[in-house]
Parts: structure tokens; C-alpha cells; sequence
């Protein structure tokens, strides 16, 4: 049985937590408060983003968690307008200033959003070569884009970070990413709790005495996707990572699979650049 402890091993033989808390729209004490009771429960992997306006507040979380920084993994983004070669390796130097960090775990292209978003790789390839990020990756890509990135690329990228639910199961993108060796990691992998309600969800949770919640993060997991669900809430970090005491049977897997309806919370991005 997986434990909350366990790890995917990236491709660069860096381990990667397999659970931790996004933190989309979690700003001033409230980010901190979230980060510090997140960590107490036991996550480890802490994603932001330049574009999110809290790297600062999760910097003063980190510093003032009892737990040593090499024990966690923490994960930012360059967002669009800073795409390009220097931009890009000046971004992140903000971020790091920000986070007050001397490295970064993960460092990621937030979407592939503009024509410059092979240059902003080769400047992340650089922080990477340079030990500043353990390991570096993308967001938002589709097959498409990972394509292009493929063909000019030195370096693979780690993760693709994507929005990813039973409701928007890219299987196709899950199995493009296992073949390159590139780990899918979902976020709103709980819809942003518009999905909660389904009946079908809710009749699994009732047969594992779970919650909806915990069956599409379960899910999620055992497609081998790393997953970052979104909470300020204590009940809810608790409830979250409350995931390792039961397993999802095949058969409920593909009933789960089977709720597809390509249901985005955020744009799609085939169309977004």
C-alpha cells in the first residue's frame, strides 16, 4: 500500500512527492497559515507560480517550518510575459529572491504561450546545468507543444503539470507523457469541487467510506499522476492526504475513467496561444 511518504522517481532520478498542496489563490497569512498546517500533516511538495503573488508568503512558510528545506520540494513557474532567454533567467531569479530560497526542486514554463517558449527552455536548461533547480519542466503542454519542445530540447522535461480529473481524463496526453518518460502532475484535480456532487462519485465514495474528494485524488494516483489539490482549510489538507489506507478496484477505476467529459475549469491549451 502506498504511504503519504511515497515518491515518483523523475527521469533525472530526482524523487518527486506524490501528493502536495497547490496554493492558486492562497495570498498573505492565509498562504503561510495553509503551507505550515500542510506540512504538518505531512506534505512535502509546495507548488507556486510567479503569476500567483504569494511566493514571498510561501518563502516566510518555509522558513518558519521545523522541517529542514531539503525535505521538501518546492515548485515554481515563469509566467508569459517574462518569456525568452534573459527574461527568463531573470524571473527566476525574482522568484527565487522571493521564496528566499538558495534552489528550486522544480521550475516550470507556466504555459506555452508564446513563440518564444523554446528560448525560455534553453534558459531554464541553463538554470538546471547550473544545480539552481533539481529539475525543470512544463505546464499546459499538450501533445503539440511537448513535440516542439522534443525536437530543439536538450534535456526532457520532468513533469508536465496539467489540469487533470476524472472529468477531464487526458488519457491520450497521460500516455504521450509515459512514453517520453515525462511525469503528468494534475491540478484542480478536484474540479474545483464542481464536480463533487456527481452521483457516480458520490456512490464510490459511499462503497470506500470516503469522500468524493479523496476518490478522484485516489484516482489520480493510480494512473500514476502526481496531484496538487488547492486548500486553505485544515479539515480539507487533513481530508486530502487522508488517501493511503484503501485502494480503488479496476473496475471502479474504469468506471471513474468512463466520467469523462473533457470538463475544463480553466482554458484549453490547444487554443490558449
Amino acid at each position: 500500500m502506498l504511504s503519504k511518504e511515497f515518491t515518483f522517481e523523475l527521469n533525472n532520478k530526482v524523487e518527486i512527492p506524490i501528493l502536495g498542496l497547490g496554493t492558486w489563490r492562497l495570498s498573505g497569512e492565509v498562504a503561510v497559515q495553509a503551507v505550515l498546517w500542510a506540512i504538518e500533516e505531512g506534505y512535502r511538495l509546495i507548488d507556486t507560480a510567479a503569476l500567483y503573488g504569494n511566493e514571498k508568503k510561501i518563502g516566510e512558510a518555509i522558513t518558519q517550518s521545523p522541517i529542514p528545506r531539503e525535505e521538501l520540494f518546492i515548485t515554481t513557474k515563469v509566467w508569459d510575459s517574462d518569456h525568452g532567454y534573459k527574461k527568463t533567467l531573470k524571473a527566476f531569479d525574482r522568484s527565487l529572491k522571493k521564496l528566499d530560497l538558495e534552489y528550486i526542486d522544480l521550475y516550470l514554463i507556466h504555459w506555452p504561450a508564446t513563440s518564444k517558449r523554446n528560448e525560455t527552455w534553453k534558459a531554464l536548461e541553463k538554470i538546471y546545468e547550473e544545480g539552481r533547480a533539481k529539475a525543470i519542466g512544463v505546464s499546459n503542454y499538450t501533445i503539440r507543444h511537448l513535440k516542439e519542445l522534443l525536437e530543439v530540447s536538450e534535456v526532457v522535461p520532468a513533469v508536465n503539470q496539467v489540469e487533470f480529473s476524472p472529468f477531464l481524463y487526458q488519457q491520450d496526453l497521460l500516455e504521450f507523457c509515459r512514453s517520453k518518460n515525462i511525469y503528468l502532475e494534475a491540478y484542480s484535480p478536484l474540479t474545483k469541487g464542481k464536480k463533487l456532487d456527481n452521483p457516480a462519485l458520490t456512490q464510490m465514495a459511499e462503497k470506500y467510506n470516503k469522500s468524493p474528494a479523496q476518490i478522484m485524488l485516489r484516482w489520480a494516483i493510480q494512473h500514476e499522476v502526481i496531484v496538487i489539490p488547492k486548500s486553505g482549510s485544515k479539515q480539507h489538507l487533513k481530508e486530502n492526504i487522508d488517501l493511503f489506507d484503501f485502494e480503488i478496484a479496476n473496475e471502479d477505476m474504469n468506471t471513474l475513467d468512463g466520467l469523462d467529459k473533457n470538463y475544463r475549469t480553466v482554458t484549453d491549451p490547444a487554443t490558449y496561444d
